[in-house]
């Protein structure tokens, strides 16, 4: 009897494994088609771009920020109350011998643009998610992705592996912060794995890198597991709880409030520097309104992006306690050995110009809502021999530095 019922679950199991297999794919299929549903608003217009995404023009009252419950019944602010270097409107003052910028863009702009009282948003396709581990965690970091300097307020991390993300970064701490810009030189590194990422980007820090940080960020990226290909790409990512449950990159949650119609989150941007040629930089300002508590986002000395509302975050409802500038990658070591994933242009700091990726005129927002140098900036790296930073200053691009590398070489396995 005991070997009939065997033989009767076996044959069962066989027989309803396919169906099941099958309903389970049909309800995450249409879990998917559900999500594409709240992330893909209806759009006033579409722009095909070269590099094959396809640019929503979505009126700026139905973007994705207005489904959080908190801002069913809000009133976008379309400027910020203050600006950082005075009134609202002034603008950095650049030396006629300064290196670059020279002029940037993103790609669906070679196809049209986007109509006045719309924001250009990046369509996500079903290919997407599906990429992702789970569609909880579709457009999500984790809390690998935070570099941890050797501070008192938080000892120093493992020095080998960082939890398979690693760092090369200058930052501060201490002071109360209102805000930091930073040019960011523009490359695009090669990824070894799908799974991997190169970036680099300023961090806006407040709270415990435990459990409840609060984190503003922006930068540009290469990660082909969340966007499907190897282009760099403009982003932005915020969380309230150290990447646990709250915040996400760009648009693919509701948070930030875009107002701009020139420029699309998670778009490709071009040109790209070339090593010993062309250079390509973004300028990237973040500041709090002192008048209303949102955080803004500025691109470039023309573009303000949108804010996050304050109310997303705990600790920087006042004010930050630490910035960060510089280059993160994924070090999967999928083959034993240490990942060949690069960060910045790929290249050391030490050969400069041209040749290594650079973060210059880095500045902090004073409780004035002045921009100034920061004080007293360090740096941190987990392994010199495979990503490096250097730290300079001189009268054109005021405090700044170069780093990156190659990740895997004969000093890094």
């Amino acid at each position: 009897m005991k070997v009939e019922l065997l033989i009767f679950c076996f044959v069962f199991l066989f027989t309803a494994a396919p169906l099941i297999g099958a309903a389970a794919a049909a309800r995450r299929d249409l879990e998917v088609k559900r999500h594409l549903r709240r992330l893909n608003k209806p759009s006033l217009k579409s722009i095909k771009s070269p590099d094959g995404d396809v640019i929503d023009c979505v009126h700026m009252s139905h973007q994705p920020a207005f489904d959080h419950p908190h801002l069913k019944n809000h009133t976008i602010q379309m400027r910020p109350s203050y600006h950082p270097e005075g009134l609202f409107g002034q603008t950095e003052k650049v030396s006629k011998n300064e290196i670059g910028p020279k002029p940037i863009t993103q790609m669906w702009h070679m196809n049209g643009r986007c109509p006045e009282g719309t924001i250009p948003v990046r369509r996500t396709r079903k290919s997407d998610i599906f990429r992702a581990s789970s569609i909880k965690k579709y457009g999500k970091k984790n809390k690998k992705s935070l570099p941890r300097p050797p501070t008192s307020a938080a000892p120093e991390p493992d020095l080998i592996n960082q939890n398979g993300h690693q760092h090369a970064i200058a930052y501060v701490e201490g002071d109360q912060y209102y805000g930091a810009k930073a040019t960011i030189n523009v490359w695009d590194p090669k990824i070894q794995q799908p799974n991997e990422f190169s970036l680099s980007q300023l961090w806006i820090l407040g709270g415990s890198f435990a459990s409840d940080l609060n984190s503003i960020e922006a930068g540009w990226q290469v990660s082909p597991d969340l966007y499907g290909d190897n282009n760099t790409r403009l982003f932005t990512y915020w969380t309230s709880d150290a990447y646990q449950a709250t915040g996400c990159y760009n648009l693919l949650c509701s948070g930030f409030i875009q107002i701009s119609n020139e420029i699309a989150m998670g778009a490709s941007i071009f040109p790209i520097s070339s090593y010993h040629s062309s250079q390509y930089d973004i300028s990237i300002l973040i500041w709090k309104d002192p008048k209303e508590g949102n955080w803004w986002m500025q691109f470039g000395n023309d573009y303000v992006l949108g804010y996050w509302p304050a109310f997303l975050f705990s600790y920087l409802s006042d004010s930050a306690s630490m910035i960060e500038w510089g280059g993160e990658v994924v070090n999967s070591e999928s083959d034993g050995e240490h990942t060949t994933t690069q960060m910045g242009s790929g290249h050391f700091p030490d050969e400069g110009f041209g040749k290594a990726s650079y973060i210059r005129n880095i500045q902090v927002v004073d409780e004035s809502n002045n921009l100034r140098a920061p004080k007293d900036i360090d740096v941190f790296t987990e392994q010199s021999s495979c990503y490096d930073v250097r730290l300079g200053k001189n009268g054109e691009w005021g405090n700044f530095f170069y780093y990156g590398g190659p990740g895997r070489n004969p000093n890094c396995q």
